[in-house]
């Protein structure tokens, strides 16, 4: 009998054990500290942000597997980490220009902020569906509470309450997919799922209801067409940071578990089901840019953009490549990038004039009275349309490379023609800012130290991402090299 203790690796854990000591400690020091600035609190949390950054970069290349296999501290979950500790920094800074006015408690902003960060690495560090499924609530209930923050704002409480009431509906098809692929492997580990797949072939009636499950339950949270009805309205109800974050760490963690689940049990080459990602993927990015067009308010327009860029990343998902994987990585950070800098423009300059869903005539002529974010703005606005030379139009060629290398042409011929489409609406808002004259006054907002400095790091970022793309590249490239 077998009496080894199991192998707990707990530096495998040790960013998300930083993470939550910081969000605790920034729960209980405004207890004892009154009147404490968020400046503060804001600062304590970019503190533990860093120290997790170095603690992923202490663990690249040493391929843990901590508690008996349940945490994996391979290189492509620290990849993906990176993304989101970068999502969650600009987050905290992008909040420094709306946290004062609009909540009343904004120590709970940051801790739950960083409690939902916690649930994006678990998610992305294990192979094990009990553990995805722990880490998918704590971030589910942290941005539930994000998005309801506000609690004095109508729109904020609907969109927590839209946002729980959808989010629990697909927790249960994900908990149900797992239990039936449970009951055909009698495994919850996706590597044991994959050799039972393996042996036995991927046609049982539990392991194909199982597997639709869980694509269905990741769905949601990705926002893929059929599944996104709920994108919209939470993303304009809620805060602006807490829309930015969840718009590239939500979609970001979901595909990182659904890389996991094709990579290790149903390899897309082997599996009879890759029509129906790719019938998701064009109608993710059709839906979200044709009903894009139609919206006057620009936070609602990203809301429908955020939409067709999932269907974007989906077409590397299919690829089933490493070039694919590497490729969703490489996007993901770029789309982090330009999302937040674009809700952060929309939060610098809605936030003195107390409407931060401002329509698209309010930004007329506001490029030449904001040099600054009307500069910031059409940056953002020509990456996500993917033009040259920013790094969203290289982040589109490489998953469009990796789809044509896997022989599915026709889909990017289509994700082309969506990129065209796409930038009907990006330009129009590039045109407002700099070719029309503005049709009222507009209120010449302050804005904060943290925001201006959030806004120059996803400018340089987008830029340098699109003219030397090569080293990022490679970064992501050794992420996924190791994958079996």
């Amino acid at each position: 009998m077998d009496l080894s203790l199991p192998v707990i690796h707990i530096q495998s854990i040790y960013p998300q054990m930083i993470l939550v000591l910081f969000a605790i400690i920034v729960v209980i020091l405004p207890l004892f500290v009154h009147n404490l600035k968020r400046e503060l609190l804001a600062l304590i949390s970019v503190v533990g942000l860093v120290l997790a950054y170095f603690s992923l970069i202490n663990l690249w290349g040493q391929n843990l597997t901590g508690f008996n296999g349940m945490i994996v501290g391979d290189n492509f979950s620290i990849a993906f980490s990176i993304i989101f500790l970068v999502g969650a920094f600009l987050a905290v800074l992008l909040s420094l220009n709306t946290v004062e006015n609009e909540y009343l408690n904004y120590s709970d902003f940051y801790s739950m902020l960083l409690f939902a960060l916690v649930g994006l690495l678990m998610m992305v560090s294990s192979t094990n569906l009990l553990v995805i499924f722990i880490g998918l609530e704590i971030l589910s209930i942290s941005l539930y509470v994000l998005a309801g923050i506000r609690k004095m704002r109508v729109d904020s409480i609907e969109a927590s309450l839209k946002y729980f009431l959808l989010g629990a509906f697909a927790t249960g098809f994900l908990l149900y997919g797992i239990a039936l692929l449970y009951g055909a492997s009698g495994s919850i580990d996706l590597v044991e799922i994959g050799k039972y797949i393996q042996a036995n072939g991927f046609s049982g009636t539990f392991i194909l209801a199982g597997a639709a499950m869980l694509l269905i339950g990741l769905s949601f949270k990705a926002a893929f067409v059929p599944f996104h009805m709920w994108t919209p309205d939470v993303y304009q109800g809620a805060p602006t940071p807490v829309t930015a974050f969840m718009s590239a760490g939500v979609k970001g963690a979901a595909l990182a578990v659904l890389l996991r689940f094709v990579w290790t049990i149903a390899p897309l080459s082997k599996a009879d089901w890759t029509i129906a990602i790719w019938i998701i993927a064009f109608l993710t990015m059709t839906v979200g840019n044709v009903v894009a067009i139609a919206q006057s308010n620009v936070k609602r327009m990203l809301a429908y953009s955020s939409i067709a860029h999932a269907g974007y990343l989906l077409v590397g998902v299919l690829a089933g490549s490493q070039l694919g994987q590497a490729s969703i990585m490489y996007y993901l950070l770029v789309y982090t990038m330009m999302n937040l800098g674009a809700f952060g423009v929309i939060s610098y300059l809605g936030n003195s004039n107390k409407q931060e869903n401002l329509n698209l005539r309010d930004y007329r002529g506001l490029g030449f009275k904001h040099p600054f974010a009307g500069l910031a703005m059409a940056i953002f606005m020509f990456s996500l349309a993917g033009v040259p030379p920013t790094g969203g139009f290289v982040g589109k060629f490489y998953l469009f490379n990796s789809a044509i290398q896997a022989g599915y042409l026709w889909l990017v011929i289509f994700g082309v023609m969506n990129s065209v489409i796409s930038a009907y609406y990006y330009l129009r808002v590039v045109v407002n800012l700099y070719m029309h004259e503005p049709e009222k006054e507009v209120a010449v907002p302050k804005a904060s130290l943290g925001l201006s400095f959030a806004l120059l790091i996803a400018m340089v970022a987008v830029l340098q991402m699109g003219i030397m793309s090569s080293s990022y590249f490679e970064f992501f490239r050794q992420a996924v090299i190791a994958m079996p």
